[in-house]
């Protein structure tokens, strides 16, 4: 039980900005990746509330937008970092070495700002479309999954650098069995098919992540972890509208 309540506090503590001790020890990150998709799913029920609760005053879009910063805010824009620092390694010229140098640089160039422009509109978009009465549980959903994907990411290939909280974060065998025992429960709950379809599709990103890392980079890094997040949210989302909307 102590290990448990250690892990959970650990992944609050990563992918929040909750004042969790466990947020300065970054050694032992991997077992925190079975409560991932529940952290995920605290992130995406506080974001959900927004949309649901505000609507009715705002509209669906107005309420879209400020449910989307409440998922930045509640993050600390952990994944838009990430997004932002990968898409500026794809747009530089170079070699390895290269692109793990303009990933650490914490100047964001245009194609960072350009992708979490569009990862923005895409999620405002999909969220401002979605049924009022459905908006809580895609969330939850969608940001279950995201974490998952990072999980999925982190097992399937190494550390491209030996620092860093892509090296520290190295989750078990059993602890990512337990995150994707987590994240098909959820899935059966409600709306199976649309649900493990969209758990298809963080899969599918997971894949596209590591493959990418793989060929530019030589391994993950975080800033791939919160890419992939980051692109599993509001994919997830789109899936999920698909199945949802009238």
């Amino acid at each position: 039980m102590r290990r448990g309540s250690s892990g959970a506090a650990l992944a609050l503590g990563l992918l929040t900005v909750l004042p969790v001790p466990a947020r300065r020890e970054p050694r032992g990150l991997g077992r925190a990746a079975a409560w991932f998709p529940a952290v995920g799913a605290l992130v995406g029920f506080a974001a959900g509330a927004v949309r649901f609760a505000l609507e009715p005053a705002l509209g669906p879009g107005v309420a879209a937008v400020l449910a989307a910063i409440a998922l930045v805010v509640v993050t600390g824009a952990l994944h838009q970092d990430g997004l932002a620092d990968c898409a500026d390694a794809l747009g530089v010229r170079g070699g390895r070495e290269r692109r793990l140098a303009v990933m650490r640089d914490s100047t964001v160039g245009a194609f960072g700002v350009l992708a979490v422009a569009l990862w923005a509109l895409l999620l405002v978009a999909a969220l401002a479309s979605l049924p009022r009465d459905q908006a809580v549980w895609a969330l939850v959903l969608a940001c279950m999954q995201g974490r998952w994907a990072a999980v999925l990411h982190a097992v399937a290939f190494g550390p491209a650098r030996r620092d860093g909280l892509g090296a520290a974060f190295a989750p078990s065998r059993t602890s990512a069995v337990l995150a994707t025992a987590t994240v098909i429960a959820a899935a059966l709950v409600h709306r199976p098919v649309a649900a493990l379809t969209a758990a298809g599709t963080a899969a599918l990103v997971a894949l596209a992540v590591t493959m990418w890392a793989r060929r530019t980079l030589g391994g993950r890094t975080g800033d791939t972890l919160g890419a992939t997040v980051a692109l599993t949210e509001a994919l997830a989302c789109v899936v999920l509208l698909g199945f949802l909307r009238p």
